[in-house]
C-alpha cells in the first residue's frame, strides 16, 4: 500500500513513522510529504529521508476545496492509497473526505471527544485534568468527530508544566500513531459506526 503524511509544522509524528516505515513496523510505503507551509521543518525531514516533499501554496487557490482538489491531484499522481495527517492545520473539505472514505488519519493531542481543536494540550492543562492523552482516529467532515482507533492516557502530574506535558504527549503519539497505521495496513480495524474494533 502507498499513502502519503500532510504535515503543517516540525513534523515529530512524520519522523516516528518514517522510522517505524524503514523499521518494516508499517508495511506500507511512504511515497510523498505534502505541505501547506513553506517552511514546515516537515517538508525537511521527507527531503532526508529520499521521501518527495511537496509544498503547495493555499494563496494561489480561492478556497479550500480548490486548494484540496490540487492536493488530491498530486496524491493520485503518487498513487496513494491513504492518507496520514501529522500536525496538518487545515481542515479537510467534503470533496477531501469524499475522495479517500475512511483512509484518512489522524492524530489529536487529548482523549476525544474532549478538547479538540488547536490548543488541546494547553486546554486540558488549564483545565486540571488529571488524566489526558492522544487519539488516533479516522477523518470525517467534523472537526476532530471521527471514530477512535487507539488512544493513550497521560497522566497529569501535579509538578508538570504545559512544556513537560506536551513532551509526554508527544512521546505517547510516537508510540501509538505507527502503531495505529500497522493495524490500518494490515486490514486490522473494521468500522461500525461510530466504534473502531481491533480484529
Amino acid at each position: 500500500m502507498n499513502f502519503a503524511v500532510l504535515a503543517s509544522g516540525r513534523g515529530g509524528n512524520l519522523k516516528a513513522i518514517i522510522e517505524a516505515v524503514k523499521k518494516g513496523t508499517i508495511k506500507a510505503h511512504l511515497k510523498a510529504v505534502i505541505s501547506d507551509k513553506k517552511d514546515a521543518y516537515a517538508l525537511e525531514h521527507a527531503s532526508q529521508a529520499g521521501i518527495p516533499a511537496v509544498y503547495i501554496d493555499p494563496k494561489d487557490f480561492q478556497d479550500r476545496e480548490s486548494f484540496d482538489r490540487a492536493v488530491i491531484e498530486r496524491l493520485r499522481e503518487f498513487k496513494i492509497d491513504f492518507i496520514v495527517l501529522a500536525g496538518y492545520m487545515r481542515l479537510l473539505s467534503g470533496y477531501f473526505i469524499r475522495q479517500y472514505p475512511d483512509k484518512v488519519l489522524n492524530i489529536h493531542p487529548s482523549l476525544l471527544p474532549a478538547f479538540k481543536g488547536t490548543h488541546a494540550i494547553k486546554d486540558a492543562f488549564d483545565h486540571g485534568v488529571k488524566v489526558t492523552g492522544p487519539t488516533v482516529h479516522f477523518v470525517n467532515e467534523e472537526m476532530d468527530a471521527g471514530a477512535i482507533i487507539l488512544q493513550e492516557p497521560v497522566r497529569v502530574d501535579p509538578k508538570d508544566t504545559l512544556e513537560s506535558l506536551e513532551e509526554k504527549i508527544h512521546q505517547a503519539e510516537h508510540r501509538i500513531y505507527p502503531q495505529a497505521i500497522d493495524l490500518f495496513v494490515r486490514g486490522k480495524l473494521k468500522i461500525e459506526g461510530r466504534k473502531v474494533t481491533v480484529l
